[in-house]
């Protein structure tokens, strides 16, 4: 079997923990539960007629006053972006954090996802960036850890691209 770690990465509540929970045990809490540090899953999953185990690093929230520690990012295969679409500010944090992972770690498969899409009434985010990250063929996934939407397709969509062609 082949063993793949994925990296949650975005600032604090966005819904890396809730992501998690849904994929790895399909529940959803309202509770927020602050990480510390890093919390570690595991789930198999298969596609393109594999059988992965997937290692999912749920990372700490990042800000101004506290930073991931690059450490955390060595020996991943890929890696979330997350970004609260009802925050604008989490979107400039994600595109700091991918900087910060590509001089730690070089060019690995990611995916920007946009959680938070049940209140897409309520989302500020600016569309001529989000156009911008599209034109540079960013992989750009709405999600819903409260609803499930696109929770399983953005951690399938990584796995397909971290698996050798």
């Amino acid at each position: 079997m082949i063993s793949k770690k994925i990296c949650l990465l975005g600032s604090f509540a966005v819904g890396k923990t809730s992501l998690v929970s849904r994929f790895v045990s399909s529940l959803f809490t309202e509770k927020y539960h602050t990480t510390v540090g890093v919390k570690i899953d595991k789930k198999v999953v298969r596609t393109e007629g594999r059988e992965i185990a997937l290692l999912i690093w749920d990372l700490a929230g990042e800000d101004e006053f506290q930073r991931v520690e690059a450490a955390y990012f060595l020996g991943a295969s890929g890696y979330l972006l997350v970004v609260d679409g009802t925050r604008p500010a989490t979107l400039d944090q994600a595109l700091l954090l991918r900087q910060r992972i590509e001089a730690a770690v070089g060019p690995i498969p990611f995916q920007l996802l946009l959680n938070k899409s049940d209140l897409a009434a309520d989302w500020d985010l600016d569309e001529t960036v989000l156009q911008g990250l599209c034109q540079e063929r960013w992989p750009v996934l709405k999600t819903s850890a409260k609803t499930g939407t696109g929770v399983e397709d953005a951690f399938l969509s990584l796995t397909r691209a971290m698996l050798p062609k």
